[in-house]
């Protein structure tokens, strides 16, 4: 197993968790542009509650986005600096895939779209199924991670859940997706346990950059902004 340090500031939460050896800890909080005042005596907090050093920690994880640029950009520079002065490998994990686990741990449902709100009439987005076995969780993407007007979501057929705050736009997707989603989980966002638990997982695979490497996912930083509808993996 493994300590792993996980924070998300991606979105108007800010959270801080540690998976150690499988059991994990968290501070969330909602907290609007109080992140960059919040992160590190969060940090702090939880270490010391763990009993715990920097020192003692495998890896750093944080949520990778996409979300906020300027939240994601906080919590990538925290990381950098955090796994640079300790020696430490860093864990980026999607925030749309946290989303879809907290969808599963809350509902048991297993196939999630999860979106967040871009603005500009637009969502982050990207379809996950999450399933549990032997007490060990198991992530497939379903949806290739993009940012897209609502309205490319007319081209699913299949019933997912959805979780996030992009199914702001609700009353669009009933129209367009009549038989989806069986549960819409709009109050939810990104949380640093689920990011813990996910870090988990790819750790035990050998997944991890270096501080150098902890680099935001924004979706939206394409030279010419283009919009491209999701693409369907296997199912």
């Amino acid at each position: 197993m493994a300590t792993i340090l996980a924070l998300d500031t991606s979105t108007q939460a800010c959270s801080v968790a540690l998976n150690i050896d499988g059991v994990v800890l968290e501070d969330f909080r909602m907290a609007p542009r109080l992140h960059n005042d919040l992160i590190l005596p969060m940090v702090d907090q939880i270490l010391h509650q763990a009993g715990l050093t920097l020192s003692n920690l495998d890896a750093i994880a944080f949520g990778r986005g996409p979300g906020s640029f300027t939240g994601l950009r906080i919590s990538a520079g925290v990381v950098q600096g955090l796994a640079f002065g300790s020696d430490l490998p860093v864990i980026p994990v999607s925030t749309l895939a946290a989303l879809s686990l907290e969808g599963f741990q809350k509902t048991g449902q297993s196939d999630w779209l999860a979106a967040l709100d871009a603005r500009m009439g637009e969502i982050y987005l990207g379809g996950y199924r999450i399933s549990k076995v032997d007490g060990q969780y198991d992530v497939t993407l379903l949806i290739d991670e993009c940012v897209a007007k609502p309205a490319a979501l007319s081209s699913f057929s299949s019933q997912f859940n959805g979780v996030g705050s992009g199914w702001c736009y609700a009353d669009i997707l009933s129209a367009l997706l009549p038989d989806s989603p069986a549960h819409v989980l709009t109050d939810l966002s990104p949380r640093a346990a689920c990011i813990a638990e996910l870090a988990l997982l790819h750790y035990q695979k050998g997944e991890v950059v270096s501080s150098y490497d902890a680099i935001p996912t924004y979706l939206r930083d394409e030279i010419t902004w283009e919009k491209q509808a999701p693409r369907i993996g296997k199912r």
